[in-house]
């Protein structure tokens, strides 16, 4: 895999590039901004022609990265060429600029996701009112030792109480402690730091926006406030097992497009060690073959472990592969000096 060269100046340094797509910024606009970010300046037409997609989502992205103050235009010449903005402040400045959260948009989004389980259909044997906060609190404890395997939870608080936070922290060691996967979910903080706490083995992730409170126990039970806008107001206890699956499902889905704080936004990429020698080898300039032949492998192999693993990090081609793989830092990304076939006039 010979990765084309697009900056007009070298790296100076590993480059730790956020994750914009847990801001809300389009699939093209994140991998806009870690080209830019990874390999130095570019003009809208070279950025398309790198990443294998037209001029026109590139030029919206572009748009998206300005209105998010993640890009900069400088004219050089005849050129415009986009330049990235340091991570840092891009990722403080999304952080001020999300909105405060307002209860009758939270209430809606509450009722939307509360309305897709069709609690009408569920047998009233398969739901628990719980009445008040302190009952949810007693279920809640009598679940957590309960389980077995997998806790997930979605916290929709933008600052987390000293009451809430005593009550949680003694469940989530229990938990941890004794193996259960635990994975949270909550809010991006508005001031810049870093939000929920977990025991070391516990997994968290934040998002810009998140439809309602939950937990989900073992994927057999789950819990949710009874009014978003008053937890004194007690909870929903679902038990029914399509209704259980969909809310695990959900969670999974905001999962999937949240981010890890402490990895500055980077997601994880993790890489057999069949893929991690063959993309290697491709990076460094080796063809299908000769990588597969200094491997052992058939060409057909290392063309089908590439395709699963562009397939599996939803990239297209691999430019963008590189770019997805450079950024988590799961492999290194080829030395890049200044392009000496770029026509610097182009637009």
């Amino acid at each position: 895999m010979v990765v084309q060269q697009t900056a007009t100046r070298p790296r100076s340094g590993p480059v730790v590039v956020p994750s914009l797509g847990g801001w809300g910024l389009s699939a093209h606009a994140d991998l806009a901004y870690r080209t830019l970010a990874l390999l130095g300046p570019s003009t809208s037409r070279l950025l398309a022609r790198d990443l294998g997609v037209e001029v026109a989502p590139i030029s919206r992205a572009l748009d998206e990265l300005v209105a998010a103050g993640a890009v900069r235009i400088r004219a050089e010449g005849r050129a415009r060429y986009w330049h990235a903005v340091d991570a840092d402040q891009v990722v403080s400045g999304l952080r001020q600029r999300r909105a405060p959260q307002v209860w009758s948009e939270q209430l809606r989004r509450h009722v939307a996701a509360v309305s897709s389980l069709h609690l009408e259909r569920i047998p009233a044997t398969a739901v628990c009112r719980l009445p008040t906060r302190a009952a949810a609190r007693a279920r809640i404890a009598e679940l957590v030792a309960a389980e077995r395997g997998e806790h997930l939870a979605i916290n929709t608080e933008d600052v987390i109480s000293a009451d809430a936070a005593a009550a949680a922290a003694p469940l989530d060691r229990s938990l941890v402690s004794r193996g259960i996967r635990v994975r949270l979910l909550g809010l991006t903080p508005r001031d810049g730091s870093h939000g929920e706490r977990l025991p070391a083995g516990g997994e968290y992730r934040e998002a810009a926006s998140l439809p309602l409170k939950l937990m989900v126990f073992d994927r057999r039970a789950a819990l949710f406030p009874a009014d978003p806008a008053n937890f004194e107001a007690g909870a929903l206890l679902i038990s029914d097992p399509d209704a259980v699956a969909h809310l695990a499902g959900l969670f999974y889905t905001l999962w999937g497009t949240a981010c890890d704080p402490h990895q500055h936004e980077v997601p994880t990429v993790m890489l057999s060690a069949r893929e991690r020698a063959i993309v290697s080898l491709l990076i460094a300039g080796h063809s299908e073959a000769a990588a597969a032949t200094e491997l052992g492998l058939s060409r057909r192999t290392v063309v089908y472990t590439l395709r699963g693993l562009m397939d599996r990090l939803g990239v297209d081609n691999r430019f963008q592969l590189a770019m997805i793989l450079g950024a988590a830092r799961a492999v290194p990304l080829p030395n890049v000096t200044p392009s000496t076939t770029r026509n610097t006039q182009e637009p």
